[in-house]
């Protein structure tokens, strides 16, 4: 009787919003493992694995010290026996808005910690990912980066999070270049997800007017009913991880589908 091909999941910011919503639907099936990295663990992605039979391993990591969370990876990754995934995918998810002001008016250790988690820390962990798993050659590697329509249209008072994700779109296309020239390059994509309503929306229209001109806008996708659910913006992310295309255009937007 032949073995279920097992899949491997790292996914950073598992614990709240789109990450979760992610973390809950992989776990669904007895075939994943997943790994996810977040400041808290979540007594809802515990009960999801026994409840489908998945594997879960929930670390508690900082990711603004991405150098440590890279190394643990690694370390991880390492020990795993290479024939046992037959698929292995990294989803670069977490991410931070600094307080919500003109650059002139930011504070130097919230801009650098921004900068960390949405984009030193995704390049970090995408090198560990894809060095360990190198060997992998019977297993299919991607790495999904969410990304924002952020990165690809400037923002006043959003300095920190658009550089973030316009390096993470620029850094996946260098690295897409890098693993073509493999025989068994990983694919990559850097996929916006849409507009969803998470805290992240709360704290954009909870902005000081001020200090934010574009607040009315958020606030209209708001009342507008304009805001994908967590579940649903999840739903599409992971489908679009599945396409037979995935990572032929290194940079994407799912709402493209």
């Amino acid at each position: 009787m032949s073995q279920t091909p097992q899949h491997l999941f790292i996914l950073t910011g598992g614990s709240r919003g789109m990450g979760l919503a992610m973390a809950q639907q992989l776990l669904q099936s007895p075939a994943n493992t997943l790994v996810s990295l977040a400041r808290s663990s979540q007594d809802a992605l515990t009960a999801a694995a026994k409840a489908s039979g998945a594997t879960l391993e929930q670390w508690q990591l900082d990711l603004a010290q991405g150098e440590q969370a890279a190394k643990r990876l690694a370390d991880w990754l390492a020990a795993q026996a290479p024939g046992r995934f037959a698929s292995a995918t990294l989803i670069n998810n977490a991410g931070v808005i600094p307080r919500i002001a003109p650059l002139s008016g930011s504070d130097a250790a919230d801009l650098a910690n921004a900068l960390r988690v949405g984009l030193e820390s995704p390049m970090q962990l995408t090198a560990a990912f894809l060095g360990a798993t190198e060997g992998w050659t019977t297993a299919a590697r991607k790495v999904l980066n969410i990304s924002s329509g952020l990165g690809r249209k400037a923002m006043a008072s959003q300095a920190a999070y658009c550089a973030a994700k316009a390096g993470m779109d620029h850094f996946t296309r260098c690295v897409a270049l890098d693993e073509a020239h493999k025989p068994n390059g990983a694919k990559v994509c850097s996929l916006a997800p849409g507009v969803i309503d998470t805290d992240m929306q709360v704290q954009l229209r909870g902005a000081p007017p001020e200090a934010f001109p574009d607040r009315q806008n958020f606030a209209n996708l708001k009342t507008g009913g304009q805001l994908t659910s967590p579940a649903d913006a999840a739903t599409r992310v992971l489908a679009w991880l599945d396409r037979a295309d995935f990572g032929t255009n290194p940079v994407a937007d799912v709402r493209e589908a």
